[in-house]
């Protein structure tokens, strides 16, 4: 259970049970006791009011009208809103952007620095551009909900990305590459990597890429990707 999901659990126990102790809490998430205390200290950072009992039959209360007062996004649920808001201006359709960016703005102010600086080391991976109106969509299929958080370990931390992909032929094949960038023709969405095996850039579409992994190991270089002249970075999107 990650950190995020275990907050919500300890949250939902307090609100069902009313008092818990600290080894109970710990049993139901599968955490240390030491790590349970940690979280507690991080829900009232959070603004949630949870009172400590001590003695024999004391334990952890939760005031049931105390709520999350601080935002707890991930920097991949941000570029997330982000590059909607993105691939939307790309494609013309969205009559209230200055109400997106502002809204936008805001909530990247709640990000700590260092979610900050991922955020917009994130984004410098973006670029948007548009469909050829001789694409074929018949086959455009959902992209899978795992791979933007895959993709934000693999591009921050240069690390290689391993994955199940399905040409458009509908064979099914093994890569294993080096993302370099992101590609938005809208409705369309690419990862641009460098795949060591034929030794130049591939497209991949978003909607064919299955059981995305992170593989560890020797971080690799950033490469500078030739982009087609009506593809532009993110951060020169008109505003």
């Amino acid at each position: 259970m990650n950190i995020r999901a275990r907050h919500d659990a300890i949250v939902r126990s307090l609100r069902r049970s009313g008092t818990a102790t600290v080894d109970a809490l710990a049993r139901e998430v599968g955490a240390s006791r030491r790590t349970v205390l940690r979280d507690i200290v991080a829900l009232r950072d959070q603004g949630f009011v949870i009172y400590s009992e001590p003695g024999r039959g004391g334990g952890l209360q939760l005031d049931p009208q105390s709520m999350q007062t601080t935002a707890r996004l991930a920097v991949a649920e941000v570029f997330a809103l982000l590059i909607s808001v993105a691939a939307m201006r790309a494609a013309g359709q969205l009559p209230f952007s200055g109400l997106a960016d502002a809204g936008l703005a805001k909530i990247e102010k709640t990000l700590p620095p260092e979610k900050v600086r991922d955020l917009r080391r994130f984004l410098g991976c973006l670029h948007v551009g548009k469909l050829s109106p001789f694409q074929d969509l018949s086959d455009m299929g959902s992209i899978d909900p795992d791979l933007l958080p895959t993709f934000e370990t693999a591009f921050l931390e240069r690390l290689r990305l391993r994955f199940e992909y399905r040409d458009a032929e509908g064979r099914q094949t093994g890569r294993e590459v080096e993302p370099q960038a992101m590609l938005i023709l809208p409705p369309l969405w690419y990862l641009v990597a460098w795949d060591p095996a034929r030794e130049d850039f591939r497209h991949f579409r978003m909607d064919r890429i299955s059981r995305p992994n992170v593989v560890g190991g020797t971080k690799f270089r950033q490469r500078h990707v030739p982009f087609d002249k009506d593809v532009c970075p993110y951060s020169s999107l008109p505003r």
